[in-house]
């Protein structure tokens, strides 16, 4: 007779096979694979737990079957849970929240499976337990189970019978509750008018804010008094003090909601994807686009904003915010939605053709919000379209580009200096001083600066700055600007002489030729003189030095003059870099002693 410890190890023997999938020979089943993997956690088996996890994950599991299985046994499904929040084995946590992902999805699965959801209209019209479990089941489904709903009413209407279950249906459309809103708000732009008499019922009697738009714009707009009415009274149900504010101003507000993320404007929880909905007239059913939660609110925010703009065309405030919308939605780098279409033009595109005014709202939007892509948007549009006047826009008690100038974002901040530059101001304005600051300042970023910088600041974009910005100020030195003084950029041009990078070299010097300054004139010579320099550079350094002396004179000390005077004089030299050195040399208008020296040395006995 066997002992207990021999008992034992048997046991445990036994469970290691099982564990590993030995037994007969025979492949685990789902089930039978979630049920060992939860019996091995409960237990504390953690490697063998693992095995199961594993081997299910590798199996390319049913979303919807998982989820069956984990519905059947709660305390296991709860026991999951626990183990994926939990730090003790950090391998297993991992696997766990792998296979909870997997019954999530077949939540979702199961929940909008549109063959289930009309079983369960169906079933409305049963018994009282069945009616009670068709409600919970389309609750659950949320916005999905919306258009079938709507298709089996308006089906009932148009046949009815004693058995059709329409007033079931209506009944049950408010307790979808929030979720059901936004289908139902576009789908009251149906013809249908005792269906949409429900939808417009059931909205007041869900009484929340965000259908007070949609209803206010029917209450407006539709042709039906009975309707209006209705619409009128679901209003004042919702909120009475809505009754008197326009549909578009209540449809701005609701955008501004979405543009701000409005915890109650979410997507539907538990689904993978948000659905922004649309009415389609010729088939007369809602549709739905699936969209990615990254710009949902977004999106959203735009549909409003177009809403508004339908209500009432001259509501220029949601022009501004679309903008910055728009913006926001291409900054999440996610592909624009499919329903945009092929031909829809980017932020850009609107932007530059909205005009200033329009741009300046989502500026000020983006700075009051700190949201630098907007920001970078807005201005960047701005520095296109933009003149003096409109670009120094005031709103409200600021300008915003000149708030812009003081951003926390670098190339909101450059980009805002350089589009005030190249609009060439006249009158004079306090933060003139800072545009000067913010061109030098990305005339000086380097390539190793942007390398270390965190976030999307890299090599590539600190060039293309320190470019524009250089082309800026030199449009700045040769309109003799009285407004902006590019002198106060000395320091970081004479160091841009020695730059890396040979445009911004080359158009350091011709900048440093307008100043009237012995410190420029000289930092081009050293640049026009240093063999180490390109060719080409030395060259356009001589050409603007010849044109620093043609405007300010000879500032030159004697030593540099006679390493001019030493190249011209050199037979060494290159014809096209003697050439230049002639010219710069002539422009310096120096004494006659000098010229003829060079003559002389020339002339032939």
């Amino acid at each position: 007779m066997l002992n207990a410890r021999v008992v034992a190890v048997m046991l445990f023997i036994g469970c290691m096979l099982a564990g590993a999938g030995w037994a007969q020979g025979q492949s685990p089943t789902l089930e039978g694979s979630w049920n060992d993997f939860l019996h091995f956690t409960k237990i504390g088996r953690f490697d063998l737990a693992k095995g199961h996890a594993n081997a299910i994950l590798q199996s390319n599991p049913d979303p919807a079957a998982l989820f069956e299985y984990s519905r059947q046994n709660q305390p296991g499904y709860e026991l999951a849970l626990r183990v994926a929040e939990s730090a003790h084995d950090e391998e297993l946590a991992g696997l766990t929240d792998q296979l909870l992902e997997i019954i999530e999805q077949g939540r979702f699965q199961r929940r909008t499976d549109p063959q289930l959801i009309v079983q369960e209209i169906r079933r409305l019209n049963t018994t009282p337990r069945g009616k009670l479990m068709a409600t919970r089941r389309l609750q659950d489904a949320g916005e999905f189970a919306i258009p079938y709903l709507l298709d089996a009413m308006g089906e009932a209407m148009r046949n009815p019978s004693a058995e059709s279950g329409l007033s079931e249906m209506i009944e049950v459309l408010p307790k979808i509750s929030r979720p059901a809103i936004r289908p139902l708000g576009t789908a009251l732009q149906m013809n249908n008018e005792a269906l949409k008499a429900e939808i417009i019922r059931a909205m007041g009697q869900i009484g929340y804010p965000q259908s007070l738009p949609y209803l206010k714009y029917v209450a407006e707009n539709d042709s039906s008094q009975e309707l209006r009415s209705l619409a009128a009274q679901s209003i004042r149900q919702i909120d009475p003090r809505s009754v008197n504010i326009p549909a578009a101003a209540l449809f701005f507000q609701l955008a501004e909601k979405y543009y701000f993320h409005d915890e109650s404007l979410a997507p539907q929880e538990g689904a993978p994807l948000a659905n922004i909905w649309f009415w389609d007239g010729q088939a007369r059913r809602l549709t739905r686009e699936e969209v990615a939660p990254a710009y949902f609110h977004e999106l959203m925010s735009m549909r409003c904003c177009e809403w508004s703009l339908q209500s009432e065309e001259q509501f220029g405030l949601a022009i501004g915010l679309w903008l910055a919308a728009f913006f926001k939605a291409e900054a999440t780098g996610e592909a624009m939605p499919q329903y945009f279409g092929q031909t829809h033009a980017s932020a850009e595109v609107y932007a530059t053709t909205a005009g200033p005014e329009y741009l300046h709202q989502a500026l000020a939007r983006a700075l009051s919000a700190k949201e630098a892509a907007v920001a970078l948007g807005a201005v960047e549009a701005l520095a296109t379209t933009a003149g003096e006047t409109s670009l120094m826009y005031t709103l409200g008690p600021a300008q915003p580009v000149l708030a812009a100038l003081s951003f926390d974002d670098r190339a909101v901040r450059y980009s805002a200096a350089i589009a005030i530059a190249n609009a060439g101001p006249r009158e004079g304005f306090n933060e003139s001083g800072l545009v000067v600051k913010n061109l030098a300042e990305a005339l000086g970023q380097s390539n190793q600066q942007a390398a270390a910088a965190a976030g999307q600041w890299g090599p590539e974009l600190a060039d293309e700055y320190a470019l524009r910005a250089a082309q800026a100020m030199l449009k700045l030195a040769v309109s003799r600007n009285p407004v902006i003084d590019v002198s106060l950029a000395q320091t970081a041009l004479v160091a841009a002489t020695a730059d890396s990078r040979q445009p911004i070299q080359v158009l350091a010097g011709q900048i440093l030729a307008y100043l009237k300054s012995p410190n420029a004139q000289r930092a081009i010579a050293a640049m026009a003189l240093n063999a180490s320099n390109d060719m080409n550079v030395r060259i356009e350094a001589f050409a603007s030095l010849a044109t620093s002396a043609k405007l300010n004179g000879n500032m030159l000390p004697d030593n540099m003059v006679d390493d001019i005077y030493a190249l011209t004089s050199s037979g060494q030299t290159s014809p096209d870099l003697r050439a230049a050195a002639a010219a710069a040399y002539g422009a310096l208008n120096l004494p006659s002693q000098k010229v003829k020296d060079l003559i002389l040395d020339q002339a032939k006995s």
